[in-house]
């Protein structure tokens, strides 16, 4: 059955951080996954994720199914912290919402969806944007299309060129939007910008799809949700994947929302192919990490300590961007490294060649994907000389 198979390449990006474990040089340094890290390479647990945990031990007593959509009050919950609880979405009831496993179990969810409800449906991904972003999407059987995005030469948005697109799309387009800390470029849309994409939306009909999976670590839990806000005020549909993977820390734990915003009477509708289409993937979604979330947010002791980790993770992130702009400018490598005190969230590209890439890798054990982006998290004030120092030396 098997014979007419080949062996695939290796995920580029986790077969680099297979290559950096099993590397034996003392000085090693990993920029390339994507997970936040402290300075000694670790992925902590928030300490509200663990009181949390403790109770749902304590007061657990069944493991027998939760709903199709997973628990009413995580969803809620998850979706007054995007959006805002007054919002108007929410007032009005016309949000139709799934637990989901992992911000990926969103994406493709909200992918199935479109499929079901439009078949000439072209979704429009940023160039760049999240390489997962094409399979989890255009694996469904949906054409897909980029629209400008990312300056190389600024390494800011090419917002007029993007704008310019978007304003020619229609209702049969929709356009999948980051949140917030652009995966892989770091470069983020302002609020004005936001407001005049707000306005080509309602004006040209094209359906804005928003991943969320940075929300916190940009610049506030407020500040990176205002896309979101104000794109769901704007227009009558909506998509929208949130991920707890990152501002949770709950990684491994795969705990996701998929939220379809419609008019009010379509929400059962909607709602009802959103069962059929998870009941056909994974039957019944998981339990543990939605119930740790709502447990977070519903209580209040909790919810501060989450928030004042999140603010300090947000914070090393940003001071790690400070470092290493200041390293690099202070090696002498050519180039104004500004943009990375100016570019948001964890990523950010480096304008390396692929020889550049893997002499880093293979010379100076310095981890970076092909494409040059770079885990802002993974350079610290422990490494940022050395690895300014890799670069200059492969200059």
């Amino acid at each position: 059955m098997f014979n007419n198979l080949t062996e695939l390449p290796t995920d580029p990006i986790l077969g680099l951080a297979a290559a950096f474990r099993a590397d034996e040089r003392v000085n090693k340094v990993d920029l390339s996954v994507g997970v936040f890290k402290n300075e000694k390479g670790e992925t902590p647990i928030f300490e509200a994720v663990k009181k949390a945990e403790a109770y749902r031990v304590e007061t657990e007593t069944t493991k027998a199914y939760i709903g199709m959509t997973g628990q009413d009050g995580y969803n809620s919950l998850l979706l007054a912290e995007a959006l805002g609880a007054s919002h108007p979405v929410i007032a009005e009831g016309r949000v139709a919402s799934t637990l989901t496993p992992g911000g990926c179990g969103a994406l493709h969810m909200i992918a199935q969806m479109i499929k079901r409800s439009n078949a000439k449906a072209k979704v429009w991904v940023s160039d760049p944007t999240w390489a997962n972003h094409i399979p989890l999407i255009g694996g469904v059987g949906i054409e897909i299309e980029t629209y400008p995005y990312f300056d190389r030469a600024t390494h800011g948005v090419n917002f007029d060129a993007m704008l310019s697109q978007l304003n020619k799309l229609g209702a049969d387009d929709i356009v999948l939007l980051h949140a917030c800390c652009h995966n892989p470029t770091g470069a983020d849309l302002s609020e004005a910008q936001w407001d005049q994409l707000a306005e080509s939306a309602a004006k040209n009909g094209w359906i804005p799809f928003i991943d969320s999976a940075y929300q916190g670590l940009g610049t506030s839990l407020e500040a990176d949700g205002y896309g979101m806000r104000t794109m769901a005020k704007a227009v009558p549909q909506m998509f929208l994947a949130l991920s707890c993977s990152k501002n949770f820390g709950l990684y491994r734990d795969r705990v996701g929302l998929a939220a379809v915003i419609t008019d009010k009477t379509n929400v059962n509708a909607v709602l009802s192919h959103v069962k059929v289409v998870g009941r056909g993937i994974w039957s019944m979604p998981p339990a543990h990490g939605g119930a740790i979330v709502e447990k977070i947010l519903s209580t209040p002791t909790l919810r501060d300590s989450w928030v004042s980790e999140l603010e300090d993770i947000c914070s090393t992130v940003n001071t790690n961007r400070q470092l290493l702009a200041q390293a690099l400018t202070g090696a002498g490598i050519p180039g104004d490294f500004g943009y990375l005190t100016e570019n948001q969230g964890m990523f950010s590209f480096l304008d390396l060649s692929k020889d550049q890439i893997n002499r880093l890798r293979e010379e100076h054990a310095v981890y970076i994907v092909g494409s040059g982006r770079i885990n802002i998290a993974g350079a610290h004030k422990g490494n940022v000389d050395l690895i300014a120092e890799a670069i200059k030396a492969v200059f």
